[in-house]
């Protein structure tokens, strides 16, 4: 080999030199920035599945020149290592996909003399040739097996995670060619009959693969159950005299078993018609350990697919019999996810953030310590006091609730403590108080946010010394009650607000419980739905109406910023109006708004904004949704919210609305 004289040499032209399917091309940039991948648009397009659409590039650093992967899916191999960026050297082979790109540094780029003297094109196409061959062999024999290796773990996993039956096997037979660089392959699977069905074939330019397939060689594997390799078929006395082998011209031939169980189900076939010795003993490794875990994911895939047809066939019959289903049935059909949820009975979900309520309503029902319920109004915090006492030691005992914010001051302390005859105006006879009448049972206080500090003060007292004094009394009663106590107001934000006492907020605070608002539990929307239907008809006594596909979508990407009370009015509103079918046309106004179904947490262009300053937000949208759907009616509206009207006039002062309420009702 002759030197290169330095001034017939192009230091601004880089070479790269690809090998894909047996078939070898060279190309020539100049600039400093070469782009790879599957786009076309690429400076350097490499068609084949394996490669990303902009998989890397190479970008020139002063003489140096560097491989940077662009986040590609398989990544990208430099002398079988895995590399995000690299410094390339002269010679260095880089994997993409099933392609080899062998990186020849700048520089290297003959210069023809002017007038065209010197190689032919003829002698430059075979010089080139034979420069790229004995590059590709050397790389091959020095980087073959770490990559090989590399490239196995990778296609195993790709392997593990695809579950579509035909997506699998495409995979499989372009994992077969990466790993072994055939020219052409198919795959065959077993079918009932005794012969082969074929299924995936890769490079047949259009011929019928059946056509170039050397049954003798399928049979041997399949009855022998082992892999056949031949260097050149027409010289293997084994084959030599297979008129298949002779007619084929087929040279280097890898013929592997897909095994299950001790049975052939299929065969991985790669061949090379133009090149004998094109596989080695270490291809025949590769394949079997890849044939080993293609017939796993193919099992896989097949127990998938029956999985999911059963399923199918299941929903089908499900939907054929919805319309038999009875009550009964119904109810039990709400709770068929979890266990725990057929534990407390009226409360209907599903969703994750359900069941995790219903693991901790689990945990606290047999302690007797305080609960408090932290929730947006219309979550059913009641409901879920009620299932504490329900499923407790004081079961059978009295329930005895109150809403804090529905009384003034002094009529709340009558109704918790109790009154002597004669202690105010109008006390003509002693009454016993919710505590007294509690006793042994459990209290629930709702709203308790809305005490004043002074009540807050003598619920401490009583809390603390387990004794209430009635009004005008001269005695005390001893109670034993178990408070649960609950707030659609966050009580830690009041207490460093100096709004509540940190005292009484720790000895309500025991055990605390949250429940989630409907908008993060979307998916039970249907199951509330389903519920609040079957339960209103058959009160009604109305035939149960059937939901339009796009009033259930509605439903469920609505924020519904009343909860579940908002979603039981409104399928109550359409057991009264709606016929036969609930069409969108009976939706509220602002279940058809299309921007209403956004919450302002999950609005990217929303401003950040601090809990308390969220929760006033909410409750200020939601107050003045209540008002307009009832044109400014303060009792219609507190009705909806699932306050008194007492305590929305004191939210609407609190929060400036009062001019959006109408002043006669």
């Amino acid at each position: 080999m002759t030197a290169l004289d330095p001034e017939a040499l192009d230091p601004e032209v880089l070479v790269l030199a690809v090998v894909l399917d047996g078939q070898r091309s060279e190309h020539r940039f100049r600039g400093g920035v070469v782009r790879i991948g599957r786009a076309t648009d690429n400076d350097l397009p490499i068609t084949d599945r394996g490669v990303s659409r902009y998989h890397c590039r190479l970008e020139r650093d002063g003489a140096r020149w560097f491989l940077v992967d662009l986040g590609s899916q398989n990544g990208t191999l430099v002398g079988g290592e895995r590399a995000a960026r690299r410094e390339l050297a002269s010679g260095d082979v880089i994997q993409i996909g099933r392609a080899r790109v062998t990186f020849s540094g700048a520089g290297f780029v003959r210069r023809e003399p002017e007038g065209g003297a010197g190689r032919s094109a003829e002698k430059r196409a075979l010089d080139d040739t034979a420069t790229g061959l004995a590059i590709g062999a050397e790389t091959r024999q020095a980087g073959r097996p770490r990559q090989g290796l590399h490239a196995l773990v990778r296609i195993n996993k790709a392997l593990a995670s695809q579950l579509e039956p035909r997506a699998l096997l495409e995979l499989i037979v372009d994992s077969a060619l990466e790993l072994t660089g055939g020219e052409r392959a198919f795959l065959v699977l077993a079918n009932e009959s005794g012969g082969w069905s074929f299924e995936v074939a890769r490079n047949f330019a259009g011929e019928m693969p059946e056509a170039k397939f050397s049954a003798t060689i399928a049979e041997q594997v399949r009855t022998s159950r082992r892999s056949v390799l031949t260097l050149n078929a027409q010289d293997d006395q084994r084959f030599s005299s297979l008129a298949s082998v002779v007619d084929l011209r087929l040279r280097s031939v890898l013929c592997t078993p897909l095994e299950l169980d001790g049975e052939v189900v299929g065969l991985l076939y790669l061949d090379n018609r133009l090149q004998t010795g094109a596989f080695a003993e270490q291809d025949v490794e590769l394949l079997e350990s890849l044939a080993a875990q293609a017939a796993v994911a193919l099992r896989n895939a097949r127990l998938v697919a029956e999985l999911r047809q059963a399923n199918a066939r299941l929903a089908e019959r499900a939907d054929r019999s919805e319309a038999r289903l009875t009550g009964v049935e119904r109810e039990l059909r709400f709770s068929r996810t979890d266990v725990v949820a057929r534990r407390f009975p009226g409360i209907v979900g599903e969703a994750p953030a359900m069941l995790e309520l219903f693991r901790t309503l689990e945990r606290i029902v047999t302690s007797e310590y305080p609960v408090l319920i932290h929730g947006e109004s219309g979550t059913g915090k009641e409901l879920i006091a009620r299932s504490i006492h329900a499923r407790g030691a004081r079961a059978g005992k009295a329930f005895v609730s109150e809403n804090c914010a529905a009384l003034p001051d002094d009529l709340l302390e009558s109704e918790l403590f109790g009154h002597a005859k004669g202690a105010f105006t109008g006390a003509h006879r002693s009454k016993r108080g919710l505590l007294e009448m509690a006793d042994g049972g459990t209290l629930f206080l709702d709203e308790v946010s809305e005490m004043s500090t002074q009540m807050q003060k003598k619920l401490l007292r009583v809390l603390q010394e387990g004794e209430v004094r009635p009004l005008g009394a001269d005695r005390t009663v001893r109670v034993d009650v178990r408070l649960v106590s609950a707030s659609n107001r966050d009580l830690e934000e009041l207490v460093r607000a100096g709004e509540f006492r940190e005292d009484l907020f720790y000895r309500l605070r025991v055990l605390p419980v949250r429940v989630p608002p409907l908008r993060e539990r979307r998916s039970d929307v249907p199951l509330l739905v389903d519920c609040f239907l079957e339960t209103f008809c058959r009160e009604s006594g109305r035939a149960r109406p059937r939901l339009a596909p796009e009033v259930l979508q509605r439903c469920e990407a609505y924020a519904w910023p009343g909860n579940v009370r908002q979603l039981q009015n409104e399928v109550r509103k359409w057991v009264v109006l709606a016929g036969a079918v609930v069409e969108l046309d009976h939706l509220t106004p602002a279940l058809l708004d299309e921007s209403a179904g956004l919450d302002e947490a999950e609005d990217p262009a929303a401003p950040a904004q601090d809990l308390p300053a969220r929760v006033a937000a909410l409750e200020m949208r939601a107050i003045r949704g209540a008002l307009r759907a009832h044109g400014g009616n303060k009792s219609r509206a507190a009705q909806v919210l699932g306050i008194s009207r007492f305590a929305l006039q004191r939210k609407l002062e609190k929060l400036g609305l009062e001019a959006e309420a109408s002043p006669e009702e």
